[in-house]
């Protein structure tokens, strides 16, 4: 009989812990349980059981486990095995990543409230302030009361000091009780108060309503919708339902209950609506999707993971859908990455229509309720079925994974950043893959430079699909020379008059447009024409970026606001201007230059509610708006088919980042908005303005010579030792005052080179070096391929423990950012 369960909390704790089992637990508690338990003073934290066994730990009090959450565990033990090694790959704690997988709905909060001292007598010499008797006052009169409601109830603000002093004298008493975070959405459903079958209960009914004609109406109509008179085929039927169908208000039908014909009752309810039933056959297949579906199923016979290279619109999502129809017909499951929301939005309709209500989707817009829904579904069901989603969908409890694909597997926003884990989606589902025994399909039009390498090398398999679907030629790439343009007087606002002339000419034909500029807001900086004064944020490290539409300086970083100034607050004189463009003055200079054509704007100013991408998609895809202007959201492979022309607004300041993947993203995401044209029939255009139509980047996007892109950098990569030859990890240290953490970040990087020698550099300022009051210094770690990450783990923990002598080093954050983007 195990004693002991070895249990994970939701902290950034490197360990697990370990708790007694109450008696009655005893043969019930299994891996994968949901517990409460006690940590710290008197805290409470829901808990997974890891593990059961006999071993008493030694030198303290073991506590024991408060409370059995589930009669079925919610986590299984893949993904307890999954858990462990992102922790021991990303260098984090393993709750840390408990508390990234599981949906907050699943994790019981404890809440510290405050309840009155009944005993409590007032101290003659030592009087109440009337602010502690207003709070005893009315901690008597509503019993026990989180500090927020008794601010509320009270009126009172800053209570904590007071509160600290009624907690001293014995006044008041904190106490923890635990919050529900999930509730389940039920639907009140009416039933009669006989068994199916019961005839002659049924014309008893009858006889009591026949001088109610209302009522009568109901008891027919409740016969029609529950099929009660058909033998084993009844169905539950609502009471907003019903009483639609009879046309009655709900005094009716509580008149039915008050005669005992009727009952009420509540039951749990999807809240989904139903996905549309499989209504086409599967995506006829070219000629060459054939073949490199051919391909890939060859490839994937001695290779865990295939890489598909098919450029933009050569038809990989139909080569999808057929490996997915192929997986499900095996009874497996199915889970589809994209690295943005809007994607999801745009593919569901396409999967809906062949897979119906076996996709389902998963993504951070959803309520907890609803992801907690998901959870369940894949959780107490084996059936096939498709998972739509977002990194975060790496977490939800397969069964029986059977293939992954890893659609446009070259995206940045694979990456968390934070908190932790700082985890790449992309190399987390390869590995859960080979827990499941599943294959993996990663699909780019430009793929990273180390999956690329990794295909020629041998490593994955390689697919290739050059040529557009129905063999429509690629958009025809035009550079305009902004110097030149300039010098000349032929640009108006940001555009250059070539890039107006094509916009009017696809407008006539009514066809539409796509405008890209990677920076949102109205400008990127504020500066005075006299001095040079640019406002900067009072808590981060950068300059602040104007929003016109609120008519606020605005912090990216920490959100950080503040009116634009009138006057220059450093000469004094009315001289402030705005420089450079986003989005937002892009979407203003459109509207001027036509202002009877409807266009939208998608960055993450226009994307922040819940339904705002599907609106956005919607229209442009329908043709409502005609001209859609965006950051990076715009270039992940949406599928418009009218887009005839692509606007490139500034080349330039995608390669003025500081950052070895600097020129690999500028392409990336220059091919990739290129692509959104010309996917109807006739050949798209873009017209890419730049300032240094000399540079190499400017002719490979030309020309669609990734193959040039990727000879040149990898070389450069070999050269300085960046991946795909080495493994980086970025070590991050923080802290208020700056001089204290120039002296700790440089005693930090000698600690390392004992243990790392050369392959560590720094510490050096990242290129926004304080973000919300802290000052932040790099540590960069260069690791070969083939080094164990969980011995670098064991290693930067004993030098981090042995940094602790130096008591300073514990008002440091310190963290570990592997495989950083």
């Amino acid at each position: 009989m195990n004693r002991f369960a070895d249990v994970i909390l939701p902290l950034p704790l490197y360990r697990y812990f370990t708790y007694r089992i109450p008696d009655e637990m005893q043969g019930r508690l299994r891996q994968g349980h949901r517990v409460v338990v006690s940590f710290g003073r008197s805290k409470f934290y829901t808990a997974i059981v890891v593990a059961l066994h006999d071993m008493e730990p030694q030198g303290y009090e073991v506590k024991e486990i408060a409370t059995l959450l589930d009669d079925e565990p919610i986590v299984l033990r893949t993904q307890l095995n999954f858990w462990q090694w992102i922790a021991e790959y990303y260098l984090c704690s393993v709750g840390d990543v408990y508390k990234a997988a599981l949906p907050s709905g699943l994790k019981l909060e404890s809440e510290t409230s405050l309840t009155i001292n009944n005993d409590y007598e007032e101290d003659v010499d030592n009087r109440l302030t009337e602010r502690e008797a207003v709070l005893l006052q009315t901690l008597a009169g509503q019993g026990r009361l989180t500090v927020q409601e008794l601010e509320k109830a009270t009126g009172l603000r800053n209570t904590l000091p007071v509160l600290r002093r009624l907690v001293e004298r014995e006044a008041v008493f904190v106490t923890e009780r635990m919050r529900v975070n999930y509730k389940p959405k039920t639907e009140v459903c009416v039933r009669l108060t006989f068994e199916q079958g019961n005839h002659e209960a049924l014309r008893a009914a009858f006889d009591l309503v026949g001088r109610a004609k209302q009522q009568e109406v109901l008891l027919l109509s409740f016969l029609d919708l529950s099929h009660f008179m058909q033998k084993g085929c009844y169905v539950e039927v609502s009471r907003s339902e019903l009483l639609a169908r009879a046309d009655v208000s709900p005094a009716v039908l509580a008149g039915l209950v008050n005669k005992g014909v009727m009952e009420t009752y509540k039951r749990e309810v999807s809240r989904f609506v139903p996905l549309v039933h499989r209504s086409v056959e599967l995506p006829r297949l070219s000629d060459e999707q054939s073949r490199a579906l051919g391909e890939i199923y060859g490839s994937l016979g001695d290779k865990s993971v295939s890489l598909l290279h098919g450029v933009t619109s050569s038809g990989k999502t139909e080569i999808y859908i057929h490996i997915i129809n192929n997986i499900l017909q095996q009874g497996r499951q199915v889970l589809y990455l994209v690295p943005e929301i809007a994607l999801t939005t745009q593919l569901t309709e396409r999967l809906q229509r062949v897979f119906g209500d076996k996709l389902l989707i998963y993504h951070s817009r959803f309520s907890d309720n609803e992801r907690v829904e998901i959870w369940y579904k894949m959780l107490r069901s084996r059936e096939p079925r498709v998972v739509l989603g977002v990194r975060s969908s790496v977490f939800l409890p397969f069964h029986d994974m059977g293939f992954v694909i890893v659609d446009e597997e070259h995206e940045p926003s694979y990456k968390q950043y934070d908190p932790a884990p700082r985890y790449h989606a992309r190399s987390a589902a390869i590995v859960l893959a080979g827990m499941y025994g599943a294959k993996v399909l990663l699909g780019s039009a430009t793929p990273s430079i180390e999956s690329y390498y990794n295909a020629l090398t041998g490593k994955y398999g390689l697919v290739e699909l050059l040529v557009r679907y129905s063999n429509n030629p690629l958009p025809d790439v035009r550079t305009i020379d902004m110097r030149e343009q300039r010098r000349r007087r032929q640009v108006k606002g940001n555009f250059s008059q070539a890039l107006i002339d094509a916009m009017q000419g696809a407008l006539k034909r009514e066809e539409q447009i796509i405008l890209f500029q990677n920076r949102r807001g109205f400008a990127p900086m504020v500066e005075c024409r006299e001095c040079a004064w640019i406002p900067k944020c009072t808590q981060c490290d950068v300059s602040l970026t104007y929003h016109k539409r609120d008519n606020r300086l605005v912090c990216h970083y920490c959100g950080y606001s503040c009116e634009i100034p009138h006057v220059c607050p450093a000469c004094l004189q009315a001289t402030i201007e705005v420089r450079g463009f986003g989005t937002e003055r892009i979407e203003e200079d459109v509207e001027e230059m036509f202002p009877d054509v409807k266009m939208a704007r998608m960055d993450l100013d226009t994307t922040r509610s819940r339904n705002a991408y599907q609106e956005i998609i919607d229209d442009f895809a329908s043709g409502k708006s005609k001209i859609l202007v965006g950051t990076q959201m715009v270039t992940k492979g949406l599928d418009f088919d009218r887009v005839s022309v692509v606007g490139i607004l500034s080349a330039d300041t995608m390669l003025s980042f500081p950052d070895f993947r600097a020129y690999e993203r500028a392409f990336q995401m220059m091919s990739q908005v290129a692509g959104r044209s010309g996917r109807g029939k006739s050949r798209g255009e873009v017209l890419l303005q730049t300032s240094q139509p000399e540079l190499p980047i400017i002719g490979q996007v030309i020309a669609h010579d990734y193959i040039g892109m990727y000879q040149e950098q990898i070389l450069q990569r070999q050269q300085f030792g960046y991946p795909p030859f080495t493994r980086l990890v970025y070590i991050y240290l923080k802290h208020r005052d700056e001089a204290v953490l120039d002296t700790l970040s440089q005693q930090y990087a000698t600690l390392l080179r004992k243990v790392f020698g050369e392959r560590v550099l720094g510490p050096d300022n990242p290129p926004v070096a304080r973000i919300q009051s802290l000052y932040i210094r790099k540590i960069m770690l260069k690791v070969e391929i083939a080094a164990s990450m969980s011995q670098v783990k064991d290693l930067l923990r004993k030098i981090y423990e042995n940094s602790l002598a130096d008591s300073r080093f514990k008002q440091l954050v310190l963290y570990y950012d592997v495989d950083p983007m």
